[in-house]
């Protein structure tokens, strides 16, 4: 597999700080999105290519694999230890390292894990593939309810199941979506993290919704009835007789689904907002000069 440099995919040199990473891979995946380019196959593909840099570049701990060995940074760990045990059991013929010298870390794998059976009695090692990350964004309305979703992740099409109920920020692992793995080994996972924007008049707390709703004067004053538009349709809600501005109702059940439990539902909690009539006609002030001198 030849080098592939994640710092120059991203248009960034290895000085580049996490929120450069950030910034540089947002602003490339808005432009080369296959949803923005879907007739582009060069677009898709330097798209795979910007997931695969952000995945290990947003990550400390890939970062610093990738960083000290390159191409080979998956097999780190692998490395470090079939080199502290090759040195242990070549301790008293010298260095390990001195039959490998200007070989590198690339031919020291192949001597230890390559088809020539190498270190382990001739038995290759199966590494699991790499781990891919992604980001999916949806709407208040989108994660109230259970539905499909498609995503694109490294040019492949995965058609996803989203629960209602999902929450902002929360992750879920698709096992096996990831990269592929090395000498038989497993498939790596993906990772969906999900970012639920909260709505111009709802409002998400947990499972509770919080709105606003406008209320007249008279019906305030003198009780009666207003509409509500819910998540789940229009509802009819009592309004007490000297209702005051601010006052809060709690419509039960009536909130947002709860993840993962079937017909558990949070909370909804309309905050009132008075409106003063305007524009009154002469007859509807006296009215209310006789109202204020009773």
């Amino acid at each position: 597999m030849s080098f592939v440099d994640y710092y120059k995919t991203l248009g960034l040199d290895k000085t580049a700080s996490d929120k450069d990473i950030k910034n540089a891979y947002r602003k490339l995946a808005r432009k080369f999105h296959p949803d923005l380019n879907p007739d582009d196959k060069d677009a898709q593909k330097k798209f795979q290519e910007l997931n695969e840099a952000n995945e290990v570049l947003s990550d400390p701990e890939k970062r610093k694999k990738y960083d000290q060995y390159g191409k080979d940074w998956q097999h780190g760990e692998e490395y470090e230890r079939a080199r502290q045990s090759r040195a242990r059991t070549q301790s008293q013929e010298g260095s390990w390292y001195a039959g490998n010298e200007g070989g590198g870390f690339s031919d020291f794998f192949e001597s230890m894990f390559g088809s020539s059976g190498g270190f382990g009695g001739g038995k290759q090692t199966r590494f699991k593939g790499q781990d891919y990350k992604a980001e999916l964004q949806l709407n208040l309305a989108d994660a109230y309810a259970t539905h499909k979703q498609t995503l694109t992740v490294n040019g492949k099409n995965i058609r996803i199941t989203v629960p209602a109920g999902i929450e902002n920020g929360q992750t879920i692992k698709i096992a096996g979506h990831g990269g592929p793995g090395s000498n038989g080994g497993p498939n790596g996972d993906l990772y969906i993290t999900f970012s639920v924007a909260n709505d111009e008049k709802y409002r998400r707390s947990g499972n509770d919704i919080h709105i606003k709703e406008d209320l007249n004067l008279y019906t305030a004053v003198l009780g009666g009835e207003l509409v509500v538009e819910t998540l789940s349709g229009k509802v009819k809600l009592p309004v007490k007789p000297e209702t005051q501005n601010g006052a809060t109702v709690r419509l039960k059940g009536k909130g947002f689904p709860v993840y993962k439990q079937e017909g558990s539902f949070g909370d909804l909690y309309v905050t009132f907002n008075i409106k003063i009539p305007t524009d009154l006609t002469d007859r509807q002030k006296e009215l209310f000069t006789e109202l204020s001198k009773s």
